[in-house]
């Protein structure tokens, strides 16, 4: 066996023992986060953390075969990855087969499992934009070919989440992980400085402007109220970030210890998913929030160096975009459970409960396990 094949066949132990140690974490935690509630709705404690358990083990064995699968095949289906992206977004108010959860259709009922199309949405859009940029990198030093059209077709994927789905924080996860793709591909950095900007105000006008005179969107003038003071409205839009401050606060330096969160019976509202962390830093203090986000910060780390060594612009661009993904949606998530920003709904990677999310998390980082020999 030659030294080249050797290399290609390697994977970053690091960031392969990072993901198993997050996960590992994210499974007890789910444990210990979701045992009252669950026990409150089935009278069993474990159904949870059993679907976690069971996406997690299969996650693992896909995320090993798919290694073994040559990244470039994804170059020549991304036009195919971006209409399939658009029918699964759409495909929620199909009757019988969208299916709702806490006043929002963002879900496709599979009769076994439910999954969520914009976690597939989120891959197939780094898969087809690093093949877009790639395939037009001659292209990205101008206007047009480095700003307006790649950010064309993310538009239309935007106006697809915001109004069928009225999904605004997994549009702006999109929106951040293609700008970085972008800047990193070679789109000029003054572009974004101005006329996304600008975009940006508009946009953040409009929705204020939604919220005001239509029924659509007014939760989120609660939420951006609610942020601002959540004790005036404490038993109604602040409860849920007044309860994980009472979280955050009990852990102390060390925590309360393992399974003894207070605030996970029934006062933070599905402690398991989105503000898994403020149980987390309860039961293990602020030690074990440093923890984990040392681990997300190696995670950060490793898929940089991933993307520094792959041999050509599609396979760096990958990596810059899941690292992207996971970096991104780790400090929207940790920044809302501490309110340091208005509550937007963020599930923390390898954390949160979501099995079929999970799953395609695992999948998706795959895609920057193997480890790229150097140019």
């Amino acid at each position: 066996m030659t030294k080249k094949k050797e290399t290609e066949k390697q994977f970053d132990f690091i960031l392969f023992i990072t993901v198993l140690l997050m996960l590992s974490l994210g499974i007890i935690m789910v444990l210990s986060a979701s045992a009252p509630s669950s026990l409150a709705e089935s009278g069993n404690s474990y159904s949870y953390v059993k679907t976690q358990g069971i996406s997690a083990v299969l996650g693992i064995i896909l995320m090993l075969v798919f290694s073994k699968i040559d990244y470039k095949i994804y170059k020549r289906f991304y036009k195919l990855f971006y209409v399939v992206s658009i029918i699964l977004l759409l495909a929620v108010k199909i009757p019988k087969l969208g299916y709702s959860a806490n006043g929002a259709t963002r879900w496709l009922n599979l009769g076994f499992t439910t999954i969520q199309p914009s976690e597939l949405v989120k891959i197939a859009l780094i898969l087809a934009g690093a093949a877009y940029l790639t395939e037009h990198k001659d292209e990205l030093k101008t206007l047009k070919g480095g700003f307006i059209k790649p950010f064309f077709w993310v538009l239309i994927i935007i106006a697809i989440l915001v109004g069928v789905q009225n999904h605004l924080s997994a549009s702006l996860v999109i929106i951040a992980i293609i700008s970085i793709m972008m800047l990193m591909a070679g789109s000029k950095f003054r572009y974004f400085a101005t006329i996304g900007v600008i975009g940006a105000v508009l946009g953040g006008i409009a929705l204020f402007l939604m919220a005001q005179f239509t029924d659509e969107g007014a939760f989120r003038i609660g939420r951006i109220t609610s942020f601002m003071d959540p004790w005036a409205d404490a038993q109604g839009t602040g409860w849920q970030i007044i309860q994980s401050l009472y979280a955050i606060g009990s852990g102390g330096l060390f925590g309360v210890g393992l399974g003894n969160s207070t605030q996970k019976y029934l006062y933070i509202p599905e402690p398991h998913n989105d503000f898994i962390f403020s149980v987390l830093a309860e039961e293990l203090g602020f030690i074990g929030c440093i923890a984990v986000i040392i681990l997300f910060a190696i995670f950060i780390w490793r898929g940089i160096v991933i993307a520094m060594k792959a041999p050509d612009m599609n396979g760096s661009l990958i990596a810059v975009g899941i690292t992207a993904q996971v970096g991104i949606q780790a400090i929207i998530n940790i920044a809302v459970v501490t309110s340091s920003i208005p509550n937007t709904g963020m599930p923390l990677p390898f954390f949160s409960y979501g099995g079929t999310a999970l799953l395609i998390l695992l999948c998706s980082v795959r895609n920057i396990i193997k480890y790229f020999k150097a140019r």
